[in-house]
């Protein structure tokens, strides 16, 4: 009898939920890349949902319509290199230092480092490649291209021509022979996205890319490309690197809801409000001496002073219930909402990485969410204000978005 399939099966499933009683997961996993699991078990979206996959106490999430699993909480590299003054402003971490890093997130099951060809002009990859050697096996690379590279015609842009060299480049200064996750860091208007999604496709079929994303795309640029890839049968954009944040929430007016209907997991860049939900930052107080806005804010999103505050006051009252810090409850907000595969976090010294790595474990309680989507909450703009009054028939993924 019990070399039925269906009884091994049933099996094996009892056996997983008496290991599953044996950890402590609080409320269960609350977002995931599908948009999927919110508790230990029930329906979600009109589906049931199982338990995430944990190892080292970290949660491992699906990236969109793919197999691929990445730690819920990712490191980002580009604070490795400082190879201009805008970098600098992130960091400046050397091979040395970028060892320590690396192991420290292996050892929380952190599975996920990226970067970009572009950042530091390609000394982030070079360090990155030098801190994972001997190590691939347990990492996965996420780089990006597209943005230039040079002062050439063709150095910049997604190009066959500009890609396979981005490619290959890339490859030489990770030193390894594959790249887990190929971004493309930004929309090129001006090459047919047909050449594009060929290219990346036959990366893909070459072994040189595992999978394939996108990074700050509008709504009908991802949907066209997906469009296209579906046409051919080519490789498909599995995810989406976003800026997304409590003090950045334009990406649930449009693209959480394609990302929710096509299955794209979303990778959120800067979840610290581009630096400013440190805890440094307070209303009524100068701004903090070491930071890297003073280089940097020029280039990125100016919330509004007073709304600002506001959200750091909610933060803080957070904080005081949980005893977390302010970038400890930016991060495990946004850990909770739908679609986000990965948040992916900085750091530019051990202390901030070990602090950063305390946002997962526990998750912030349905009224402490609700207190800080309301804090964070900003008016609709068009047609998103009108949508929100035919939400029964066009529902929003977040009610407060």
């Amino acid at each position: 009898m019990l070399h039925h399939p269906v009884v091994i099966g049933e099996a094996i499933s009892r056996l997983s939920e008496v290991a599953w009683q044996d950890r402590d997961l609080s409320d269960g996993f609350r977002g995931t890349a599908l948009g999927g699991f919110r508790g230990k078990r029930g329906p979600v979206n009109g589906r049931v949902g199982r338990r995430p996959c944990h190892h080292f106490n970290m949660e491992y999430r699906q990236l969109g319509h793919s197999g691929l699993k990445v730690s819920a909480l990712s490191f980002g590299a580009g604070t490795f290199g400082g190879g201009s003054e805008f970098f600098r402003a992130w960091g400046q971490t050397g091979a040395r230092e970028a060892r320590k890093l690396i192991d420290i997130c292996l050892d929380e099951g952190v599975n996920l480092f990226d970067t970009a060809d572009v950042y530091s002009r390609g000394l982030s990859e070079e360090i990155l490649g030098k801190a994972v050697a001997g190590k691939r096996g347990r990492v996965l690379i996420s780089t990006k291209a597209a943005f230039p590279m040079g002062k050439g015609p063709n150095d910049v842009g997604s190009s066959r021509h500009h890609l396979t060299q981005c490619l290959e480049d890339s490859l030489r200064r990770l030193n390894t022979d594959y790249v887990d996750i190929y971004h493309m860091h930004g929309f090129d208007a001006v090459t047919p996205v047909e050449e594009t999604l060929y290219t990346l496709d036959t990366f893909v079929k070459s072994g040189k890319v595992r999978y394939i994303a996108c990074s700050n795309f509008s709504g009908w640029h991802l949907m066209k490309s997906l469009g296209i890839s579906e046409r051919y049968g080519w490789a498909r954009y599995v995810g989406h690197q976003v800026y997304y944040s409590l003090i950045g929430r334009d990406y649930e007016w449009e693209l959480m809801p394609l990302a929710l209907d096509q299955k794209v997991g979303a990778l959120a860049w800067s979840p610290l409000g581009w630096g400013r939900l440190t805890g440094k930052i307070r209303r009524g107080q100068p701004p903090p001496k070491v930071s890297r806005l003073h280089k940097t804010a020029a280039n990125g999103p100016r919330p509004p002073e007073e709304y600002l505050y506001a959200v750091i006051d909610a933060i803080d009252e957070v904080a005081k219930e949980t005893g977390k810090s302010v970038p400890q409850i930016a991060l495990n907000w946004l850990l909770q909402r739908p679609t986000v595969a990965a948040v992916i976090m900085g750091a530019r010294n051990e202390e901030q990485l070990k602090q950063n790595l305390g946002a997962h474990g526990w998750n912030l309680t349905a009224e402490q969410m609700a207190k800080l989507d309301a804090a964070s909450k900003v008016a609709r703009p068009y047609p998103y204000w009108h949508q929100a009054q035919f939400a029964s028939r066009n529902p929003l993924p977040v009610a407060d978005a």
